[in-house]
């Protein structure tokens, strides 16, 4: 059987079918791996997000263009005559198609890149990865959020600079009978004597507000291993509750 009988019979069809899909997952997969190999002989990894994303696209465009020719279908008379519809679907998929060119202008103007620390509609975490269609964060907490990328080429966003990496946050109300600067003394003290803090940036005590029941302060400090942060939140914010009940 040849080539064209084969593309005649049915079940032929299936399997051929099927070896593209195969083929085109292997190469995929083949690619992450790729560039997995290459993210640790780069210190900007920015890059390769979007090479990763173009391959992947081209692979799949080429898939799909080879299944098609399988079912013997016209593409260049199918995307003439699907040109109406086409613009009905641009307009539905308007968010896709401008999240796709705010990830190439952020990606090639390089204005965000992994690693960044960015705040951006009240949610604040590093850059992990950039693709085509959007951007994930790592807040403190470890939670993962996926940023659209038109809503940071359309929006006002704060980037910090790289230590803010390490800078670890802590809101506290402490009760209106204690003295703030008493306390803001005892604080950076205990804060200075630990040893996975780092010393420079210092670290520094701020004013959030007050109400009728107690004043909200935020105690802002950098360590050295931000893998470490819940285990130094834990520790100074045990020293705050000792310091509240003794007073």
């Amino acid at each position: 059987m040849n080539i064209i009988d084969m593309l005649e019979d049915p079940v032929s069809k299936i399997i051929i079918i099927l070896l593209i899909i195969i083929t085109t997952s292997i190469i995929v997969r083949l690619v992450a791996y790729l560039m997995n190999k290459m993210k640790r002989f780069k210190k900007d990894i920015t890059l390769i997000y979007l090479i990763r994303d173009i391959i992947n696209y081209i692979i799949y465009f080429i898939a799909l263009m080879s299944i098609l020719q399988i079912f013997d279908i016209n593409l260049a008379g199918t995307l003439l005559s699907l040109g109406i519809v086409g613009i009905a679907v641009s307009f539905a998929a308007k968010d896709l198609i401008s999240n796709f060119f705010s990830g190439i202008l952020l990606i090639m103007g390089r204005s965000v890149k992994v690693g960044d620390t960015l705040e951006i509609k009240e949610m604040k975490g590093t850059v992990e990865t950039i693709s085509l269609r959007s951007t994930t964060i790592r807040d403190d907490n470890g939670v993962l959020s996926n940023i659209p990328n038109s809503i940071l080429t359309n929006n006002t966003y704060l980037q910090y600079n790289k230590k803010e990496r390490h800078r670890v946050n802590l809101i506290v109300g402490i009760d209106l009978n204690i003295d703030i600067e008493e306390f803001k003394i005892h604080i950076l003290n205990f804060i200075n004597r630990q040893e996975g803090i780092l010393k420079n940036p210092k670290a520094q005590v701020f004013s959030k507000g007050i109400n009728f029941e107690e004043s909200t302060l935020k105690i802002s400090f950098w360590i050295k291993d931000f893998n470490k942060k819940e285990k130094y939140k834990l520790i100074i914010t045990n020293e705050i509750r000792k310091y509240v009940n003794n007073r």
